[in-house]
């Protein structure tokens, strides 16, 4: 079907169903795309002569219910989704909301209540309308902490009926590696990127605890947590310099959590501010509002482990990861793209978590990515992804009985979708086959995995059965 773009966005940059364009419709495939994840961007339209994969992706907007079809028949109790804001707000300073955008939910929802699937849904996932970036710069800008707090209010009180579990941000701490997919943060030459990140963490953090605050109020029977990229870091030796740049790199990431899950700023990232001459403006309430607005679960991805240490040698010798940095584990394995396969990390983690923060875990993202083949017979064996998963939720089940509360699973993803670090749909982690290529070519067929059927059963027997 070609390059297939009946997404395109028309000449006043909106999409189907009034949606608005996002950061997201800016990455391009190929090498620019890492530029443009990093916050060098040439312009806020589309380019000609790139190809952009979100733009149609594995059209979901029209396909949902053949896709939550597929999903209650593997017997999913829960699905995890995210809410363009640019679909509700295609501006994001619109007055007024577009009711097209909000009945799409509408009707998703519903189609997943029919089957008794839960919606564990995510309010901002690496999205900010581009006239946010462009007219305000994004979320270096007060401002925006104003209008998410708008859009959240909006559909927090529009699905207050269907929806019972909410998350803020996803993978929050990945605004201080991939500025501009975390937080549409664009930089000129010469800014002092650190002070800017920190600042637009700020008013994600505010902003974040104001949707808590406004679910609270709305529907107190709702639950609302934050969303981090987790994984822990070893220490490459017992060094004590490796030891403590261990710490440290775990808690580059802790830091938005214990904010949001705590409600203060903790000591070590006051220190980090003071050496690093950054100066977090707030206003008045500020400190207020995260003390008394909390989260009320943690919810984490999960793919790998890190390595680190202080010796230059040493860190010459560095595997791929999930846009973390890490020295290469002697002791585990490596998928085709280079991230380590640490089940037993998974456990340590969770527990990890779980010890600092005191608060139920939701697993909302672990899985494998892989180049999966369609066979003579029309299948895919796709046997590593189950021996990937397997040994994962064996491992959860471990931490489990460790005393560790996690109420949910969620692996990433049901089915294949476009892969938000290289942009490639032949790095799939579905169940669900898509017959889509990296140049945008393919039916859009879906076919059931050698996977679908094995975690059918997982499903099944409430994780007892992992044969």
């Amino acid at each position: 079907m070609g390059r297939g773009y009946c997404c395109q966005p028309n000449r006043r940059g909106l999409f189907r169903g009034g949606k608005g364009l996002t950061l997201v419709d800016l990455l391009p495939t190929g090498k620019k795309r890492w530029d443009v994840m990093f916050g060098k961007v040439d312009q806020f339209t589309p380019l000609e002569g790139e190809f952009y994969p979100s733009h149609e992706a594995i059209d979901f907007y029209h396909r949902y219910k053949e896709d939550i079809a597929l999903f209650a028949e593997m017997g999913f109790k829960a699905l995890r989704v995210s809410i363009a804001w640019a679909r509700i707000f295609p501006n994001g300073d619109d007055l007024v909301p577009n009711e097209a955008g909000l009945q799409f939910y509408d009707d998703l929802f519903d189609e997943l209540l029919k089957y008794g699937i839960e919606p564990v849904v995510t309010i901002a996932h690496f999205d900010v309308p581009v006239n946010l970036i462009e007219k305000y710069g994004s979320w270096r800008n007060r401002k925006l902490v104003g209008f998410f707090e708008t859009y959240a209010k909006t559909i927090l009180e529009r699905y207050k009926d269907k929806v019972k579990y909410w998350m803020t941000f996803n993978e929050i701490n990945m605004l201080l590696h991939l500025p501009f997919v975390g937080a549409g943060l664009v930089f000129k030459d010469g800014e002092d990127q650190k002070q800017i990140k920190y600042q637009a963490a700020h008013h994600q953090l505010v902003a974040s605890i104001l949707a808590v605050k406004a679910c609270h109020e709305i529907n107190p029977e709702a639950k609302i947590g934050c969303m981090l990229a987790a994984g822990m870091t070893y220490s490459y030796t017992c060094n004590p310099d490796d030891v403590m740049d261990a710490m440290e790199k775990d808690r580059e990431s802790f830091f938005f959590i214990d904010v949001q899950s705590r409600g203060a700023y903790p000591g070590y990232a006051k220190r980090f501010f003071k050496e690093n001459n950054i100066t977090i403006e707030m206003e008045a309430q500020d400190e207020a509002l995260l003390k008394n607005h909390t989260v009320d679960y943690i919810g984490f991805s999960y793919y790998a482990s890190r390595v680190t240490s202080t010796e230059p040698e040493v860190l010459k010798n560095q595997t791929a990861g999930n846009v973390f940095g890490s020295i290469e584990n002697p002791y585990l394995e490596k998928s085709e793209w280079g991230w380590t396969i640490d089940p037993k990390g998974f456990r340590i983690t969770a527990n990890q978590l779980y010890d600092r923060y005191q608060k139920p875990l939701f697993v909302v993202e672990n899985g494998l990515g892989a180049v999966d083949e369609v066979n003579a017979d029309g299948e895919v064996r796709d046997d590593y992804r189950i021996e990937y998963l397997r040994k994962h939720v064996a491992e959860m089940g471990e931490a489990i009985e460790d005393g560790v509360e996690i109420i949910g699973y969620t692996s990433w993803g049901p089915i294949d979708i476009v892969s938000a670090s290289t942009g490639e749909m032949k790095k799939r982690y579905g169940y669900i086959y898509v017959d889509k290529n990296n140049e945008g070519n393919g039916s859009l067929k879906r076919i059931k995995k050698k996977s679908f059927h094995w975690y059918k059963q997982v499903i099944e027997s409430n994780g007892e059965s992992l044969d």
